[in-house]
């Protein structure tokens, strides 16, 4: 029974935190675009410096709870090193899921939009889906290379890379399949079409599975450090 609570209050942090993840993801973006005033290098600046500053607040404030994964590709990345067990990894998935549209539609709310509306931002090509792959597999060496030796220093690590991603990829580094999901159902300047979806998800499950391939090899002790995905708190998290 203990350590179903536990999991419950830890699927709850991850549904929070996801949320607001995307709030920030999706309301930075209105808001920017709308006072850019059609400027979308400055729009795109607003939204980023918006989302890596959130990642970092959002990943120390949750990460002593669930880890602060807040992405699919990450939960599973550390399962498949053992620092989340398989049976867990559903209820992780559904949370950020479930959390990743409640906080698209609570934005969409905020700027007196439709709750819930089909993009129709195109985001498609080869090389959309190469910088998915990128980004992804950067976000995860950043992960795990932080994880092993400087843990403290994961959050800030992961939003200053999502920032530096934002620009060098021409996907503005989603990499994050929860993130993609949701952000189809806001028509605004984050947004991506539906039908765009698929192949960012495969591309970013690819680049996760390929950066913790190449962590392994790496580094041969990376399963002992997977426990501290994201935060190196998470174990030790108070009743």
């Amino acid at each position: 029974m203990a350590a179903a609570v536990d999991l419950r209050r830890r699927a709850v942090a991850e549904g929070l935190g996801t949320a607001l993840l995307l709030a920030t993801v999706i309301g930075s973006g209105i808001m920017g675009d709308k006072l850019a005033g059609g400027n979308v290098a400055v729009a795109l600046l607003a939204n980023t410096l918006a989302t890596g500053a959130g990642l970092v607040a959002l990943i120390l404030t949750f990460g002593p709870i669930s880890g602060a994964h807040f992405n699919p590709a990450v939960t599973l990345a550390d399962a498949s090193q053992g620092g989340l067990p398989w049976r867990e990894v559903p209820v992780y998935l559904a949370a950020q899921i479930a959390g990743a549209f409640v906080g698209v539609g609570i934005a969409n709310f905020m700027f007196d939009k439709p709750i819930f509306f089909a993009s129709t931002h195109e985001r498609s090509g080869v090389a959309q889906m190469v910088s998915e792959f990128v980004a992804t597999f950067g976000l995860l060496a950043v992960i795990w290379g932080c994880a092993r030796r400087r843990t403290g220093a994961v959050p800030f690590a992961v939003g200053a890379y999502i920032t530096a991603a934002y620009w060098f990829t021409s996907s503005t580094s989603f990499a994050n399949p929860a993130v993609t999901l949701a952000r189809a159902a806001s028509d605004t300047f984050a947004g991506i079409r539906p039908m765009d979806v698929p192949g960012f998800v495969f591309a970013q499950l690819l680049g996760a599975a390929a950066a913790t391939a190449t962590f392994r090899w790496l580094i041969p002790a990376l399963p002992t450090v997977a426990e501290r995905v994201v935060d190196p708190r998470r174990s030790k998290e108070a009743p």
